[in-house]
Order: structure tokens, then C-alpha cells, then sequence
């Protein structure tokens, strides 16, 4: 079962930035679609943005267009989530996802409900 790891969440002033990391230690995490998820406390996860098992494409939900960036180094084994920008909105525990592949072909997804693994997730706090 794929375990994912992430890292980076902080404590910002609204206007800042953060990368945060996905890994997957023990797993080679250059086989999964990753996704980033945020989720605000009382709400459901909410897809931010997913890149493909090569870094091909990139997907991004709106309210993350134009400030975060995706991208990976499968040699390093790790996804990257870029956020400039931060606003008190942006607010949550980040989660990277993926989905289990089907026919050896690892989809890139932004809906919570089809993955199938979760990390712990990272808390990011922006400050207005």
C-alpha cells in the first residue's frame, strides 16, 4: 500500500509563499498521478492541483491558478507544491492523493473521491 508523506506546512503572513513536499519512502512514487488537496476545517478536501507520472501535465483548480505551481523529481522521488501569494483563504491541512493504477496507468484526479491514497497531511496557516 503506497504511504505519502508530506512536509512543508508553516505558520505565513498573507502575500507569503511555501513548497510543500509528497514522498513516498519505500515506493517509487514516479509510477502515481499526485494530487494536492486542501482541506479547511468543517469542509470537504478540495482539489487543488494533480501533475501526471511524468510531469506532462499539470492540473489546477481555480482558486490556484496564477499562484501555485506543481512539479516533481521523480529522480528525488518527491512532489512539489509551490504557493505564492497566500491568502487567510488558503488555509488548511494539505494532503497529497493518488490513485491506485488501473492497467498500469495512474490518473490524474482532483475529485477526493477517487483516490485512494492519502497522506497525514501538512497544515499551512496564512495570517490576515
Amino acid at each position: 500500500q503506497l504511504q505519502l508523506v508530506e512536509s512543508g506546512g508553516d505558520f505565513v503572513q498573507s502575500g507569503g509563499s511555501l513548497r510543500l513536499s509528497c514522498a513516498a519512502p519505500g515506493f517509487t512514487l514516479g509510477d502515481y498521478a499526485i494530487s494536492w488537496f486542501r482541506q479547511a476545517e468543517g469542509r470537504a478536501p478540495e482539489g487543488v492541483s494533480c501533475i501526471t507520472t511524468t510531469g506532462g501535465t499539470e492540473n489546477y483548480a481555480d482558486s490556484a491558478k496564477g499562484r501555485f505551481t506543481i512539479s516533481r523529481d521523480n529522480a528525488k522521488n518527491t512532489v512539489y507544491l509551490q504557493m505564492n501569494s497566500l491568502k487567510p483563504v488558503d488555509t488548511g491541512v494539505y494532503y497529497c492523493a493518488a490513485v491506485a493504477p488501473v492497467r498500469g496507468r495512474s490518473r490524474c484526479q482532483l475529485y477526493y473521491g477517487d483516490m485512494h491514497y492519502w497522506g497525514v497531511g501538512t497544515l499551512v496557516t496564512v495570517s490576515s
